[in-house]
């Protein structure tokens, strides 16, 4: 597995290695990870059975804006994915952002072909549902380009223009979301007043975060998302780090959607 993680920079204070990798005290990180884990189950049964989803939309002409968004995000992730190859840090793929960008990506692509891929990948699934279902779940991980914005980690990123993609591609993860609200159609969210889609989208949230990117960074010690130890900046320092995050991002996710969704429509 040299190609995915052996070129991580573990000189970077808390970026990988043993001191991050056992910063917590093991017996806590099953105890919080248990706690959290029980919540994730309880939030999803609470709001995956009260989701709704319209069943016709006002549609706005495009005139080829989402084939530029997706030659735009296509090109960009590609060379972000390149970079990482390049680097040996494959491993930082698995980081939120790069997840959503690829959801944008796959959003533009199964909508200007018809859906035929989309349904592939989803076999019998209805396309159109489907598309917004995850259109309004990817709404909700706007924290991830925020947080990026306000506390940067390019201290690692060295090669020719990387440091300008990392802006540029968390740029464009507002910029897909806007064009396709102002598109309509299957790119639509719910009332306001609704909080259904954003409950059970942070469900799925905490759940990638404490099983997949924690099950991936304790054997390699590299610090995905911060799942290993707090970063420098974090006010939360402590063995709490974690449980504070969840809390302050069950805050922030809602209010951030609710909020883009707000001004969107205002422009």
């Amino acid at each position: 597995m040299d190609w995915a993680y052996s070129g991580v920079n573990k000189t970077v204070p808390r970026n990988a290695g043993p001191e991050c990798a056992y910063f917590m005290n093991p017996v806590w990180r099953v105890i919080d990870t248990v706690l959290v884990l029980f919540f994730t189950v309880w939030l999803f049964r609470w709001s995956y059975p009260k989701l709704t989803l319209p069943t016709a939309a006002y549609v706005r002409r495009d005139r080829g804006g989402r084939r530029t968004l997706l030659v735009s995000m296509c090109l960009i992730w590609g060379m972000e994915i390149g970079y990482k190859f390049s680097s040996r840090t494959v491993i930082y793929l698995l980081n939120p952002c790069h997840v959503t960008t690829a959801i944008q990506v796959s959003i533009i692509f199964s909508f200007i072909y018809l859906f035929n891929l989309f349904q592939i990948y989803l076999l019998a699934a209805s396309p159109s549902k489907i598309v917004t279902a995850v259109f309004r779940f990817h709404l909700n991980l706007l924290n991830g380009p925020l947080l990026a914005f306000l506390f940067p980690e390019t201290d690692t990123r060295l090669l020719p223009l990387e440091s300008a993609i990392y802006w540029i591609q968390h740029g464009m993860m507002f910029v897909v979301p806007y064009y396709l609200l102002r598109l309509g159609g299957v790119y639509n969210v719910e009332e306001f007043s609704d909080y259904t889609w954003n409950a059970v989208s942070y469900s799925i949230n905490l759940a990638y975060h404490f099983v997949v990117l924690q099950g991936v960074a304790i054997p390699t010690q590299v610090n995905l998302n911060h799942m290993l130890c707090p970063a420098i900046l974090d006010p939360f320092d402590g063995q709490m780090y974690r449980i504070c995050a969840v809390v302050h991002q069950a805050l922030l996710c809602p209010v951030l959607c609710k909020l883009f969704c707000l001004i969107s429509a205002f422009f």
